[in-house]
């Protein structure tokens, strides 16, 4: 009986620490994938004529690892610690947890065979098969009980902010794959959508541009509002503006899909209300980042010996210039542009590898050590270092792309006094050669940090041991 009362006045974080560790093994397969195909984009015959090789095939094989196996087990880690933090009960439903962790982990599996295989929706960020996506409900479904079946068991009245958004993005992402995924079987791997023409593509991009607003968004937000104030010791700049951030922002991001479709079979309409909604985005977007940032006011001197609130700070400052690109890129004389370029790939990556990466980084440094009964982790050097290479990276890989695209959108539609094109689209692919080997370069940089990473994980892992944290008697502020 003794026994049985002290497990159930413990936190559960043994699932945490499963996520945790399988977050950084899978940042390293899916960046090593997407550095073999920008390997590919400078020479072609790297796939060595082997189809299941291929660019097609291997780039959502790395869009899927790194969103959904890098991103998607650094959120289930965070929201699984935050909200029994914050709210002092273990988590709900018991052995539920361990059964989205081994069946998210079956689901990347599934993916990582699937996809070089060829079998494809071909859809943005929704590829995957319709029993994959099968699998994919009943965990999601699972974390949905178990996050929700925790905040309604707290101890704690306040509900902190960081839950709403997990919350708001565990909620979000149930509805966009429900209504995405709709699919006629024909086949155990191959389906129609249950849509069709620009229908279709109009509810693809409602979840492509929402996949980015919600899990790529709201919950490494929720990541930032819990991880910055902890790791700063200093509570959050304005609780207010916390709240008005996420009401805004919840709200805002459902209607800015349609700017992923100007210029296309859409009614104009539809397309100017998806630029408008994406530059009324900016405003909650930097409140946000704003008040991350002002978190460390008055502790400003913490950036130069701390690696890891580094790395939580300046994901924030990526966040920021991608919310003011996005938009940007959003009106339609500017998209004109830069649609089909790789300056959209350099905002894509601003994203990802700056404000989704470092954060995800940032956070997993601060939870692995305290889930190995770790005051820090076991080099805090190779953070160091790991954080300059990452950040050099970026700069690299970003700026290659930007230059690239906006050299792309400008020589295909230059013409003669006689109407004909300046450039053949040849021409234009061997300019935007040397670019394409200083993303590999950038990203050569970006995953040599990871791997960083994970070696120093492995040794914090091995030098600590699993801790049993108690939960407190009297609740009080996490």
């Amino acid at each position: 009986m003794a026994i049985a009362n002290q497990r159930a006045a413990s936190y559960n974080d043994t699932v945490v620490r499963q996520f945790a560790i399988m977050t950084v093994v899978w940042g390293v397969v899916g960046m090593l994938v997407g550095v073999i195909i920008a390997a590919q984009l400078a020479w072609p015959e790297l796939n060595l004529g082997i189809p299941w090789l291929t660019y097609g095939r291997l780039r959502p094989l790395h869009t899927n690892a790194v969103i959904f196996a890098f991103g998607g087990c650094g959120l289930f880690a965070s929201a699984y610690y935050v909200v029994q933090r914050t709210s002092q009960v273990r988590l709900f439903g018991g052995s539920l947890a361990s059964f989205t962790f081994w069946g998210w982990q079956l689901v990347i599996l599934a993916a990582a065979i699937s996809l070089p295989l060829g079998y494809t929706q071909g859809k943005e960020y929704a590829e995957l098969e319709w029993p994959i996506d099968i699998l994919i409900t009943l965990v999601w479904v699972s974390f949905a009980i178990v996050f929700f079946g925790t905040l309604g068991t707290r101890k704690v009245k306040h509900i902190y902010v960081a839950n709403w958004f997990f919350g708001a993005f565990i909620l979000a992402v149930a509805l966009l794959h429900l209504v995405n995924s709709a699919a006629i079987p024909a086949g155990w791997m191959k389906s129609y959508s249950a849509y069709a023409g620009v229908q279709d593509a109009m509810v693809q991009w409602w979840y492509g541009h929402n996949a980015v607003g919600f899990f790529l968004t709201a919950g490494f937000l929720g990541m930032m509002y819990y991880f910055i104030p902890k790791q700063a010791g200093r509570p959050v700049y304005s609780y207010r503006l916390s709240i008005v951030h996420f009401w805004a922002l919840i709200f805002t991001y459902m209607w800015a899909g349609p700017h992923h479709l100007h210029y296309t079979a859409l009614p104009d309409w539809t397309q100017s209300v998806g630029m408008v909604f994406s530059l009324i985005l900016l405003a909650p977007s930097w409140g946000g980042m704003i008040n991350g940032i002002m978190t460390l006011s008055g502790a400003w001197h913490k950036l130069r010996d701390d690696p890891i609130l580094r790395f939580l700070i300046v994901s924030l400052s990526f966040y920021g210039m991608s919310t003011f690109e996005g938009p940007m890129m959003s009106i339609k004389t500017v998209n004109a542009l830069s649609h089909y370029t790789d300056w959209t790939v350099g905002h894509v990556h601003s994203g990802a590898l700056g404000w989704v990466g470092l954060v995800t980084m940032g956070s997993m440094y601060y939870l692995i050590p305290r889930l190995f009964g770790q005051k820090q982790m076991y080099s805090v050097k190779a953070i160091e270092v790991h954080f300059w290479t990452a950040t050099v990276g970026i700069v690299i890989y970003i700026a290659a792309m930007w230059i690239a695209g906006v050299m792309q959108g400008l020589m295909w539609r230059a013409i003669n006094a006689d109407g004909t094109l300046t450039y053949t689209f040849v021409e234009s692919v061997k300019a935007t050669y040397p670019f394409y080997v200083l993303r590999l370069l950038g990203g050569l940089l970006y995953l040599s940090g990871m791997l960083i990473m994970l070696w120093n994980t492995l040794k914090t892992a091995t030098h600590g041991r699993a801790e049993t944290v108690m939960i407190p008697a009297v609740a009080a502020h996490a």
